[in-house]
């Protein structure tokens, strides 16, 4: 599901792909809409995330080797972000998977997701935007993969969801570059 584009549909009849940097996620909800859609939005992508994840540990509850769930969670969670950025319904045009990372790591290890949060939210403020915290956050995220030992594949797959999110955000970047981004202050006080 499409949280952005159906609150923006709902709620302010656009779609959300026409508006700001023309994706369907939370920070360009947040561009877009305000800080209020974005937030309801970040959090919906979240909980999409958690519940899928929940749902895989139910299933491979009797798994005995930690790596290989850890396999299948991070696998489940790479799908949920797949989903999100590129879903079939709306042309393959979504989300950056963001606010799903975010829910894949509160469902697999909840300490880890909160030194997540506070690496993005921190790199996002001192710097101004969201695309920067986000970087911060996927190198974040394999680290943390390799400390904790959850095994090969999960780094495999930590590394791939991280090139996907550089490579999501290279226009934010060369934005920044150019200085045409919006930062989250600019956004804040617009909305």
């Amino acid at each position: 599901m499409q949280f952005s584009y159906i609150l923006g549909k709902t709620l302010r009849n656009v779609d959300i792909r026409t508006l700001g940097h023309g994706n369907a996620g939370a920070s360009n909800a947040v561009i877009s809409l305000g800080w209020k859609y974005g937030i309801a939005v970040a959090l919906l992508d979240i909980f999409k995330a958690i519940a899928s994840i929940l749902i895989v540990k139910g299933l491979f509850k009797n798994v005995v080797n930690l790596e290989q769930l850890n396999f299948y969670l991070y696998l489940n969670g790479f799908f949920v972000i797949i989903g999100h950025n590129h879903p079939f319904f709306m042309r393959f045009k979504g989300g950056k998977g963001t606010a799903s990372l975010v829910g894949m790591l509160m469902a697999i290890n909840l300490p880890m997701a909160l030194l997540g949060i506070v690496t993005i939210v921190t790199v996002t403020l001192v710097t101004d935007y969201i695309a920067l915290g986000t970087i911060a956050l996927v190198i974040y995220f394999i680290i943390a993969t390799v400390y904790l030992k959850f095994g090969m594949g999960a780094i495999i797959i930590s590394i791939i969801i991280a090139m996907l999110a550089v490579i999501n955000h290279l226009t934010n970047i060369k934005r920044i570059i150019n200085k045409e981004e919006n930062g989250l202050g600019k956004a804040i006080k617009r909305k």
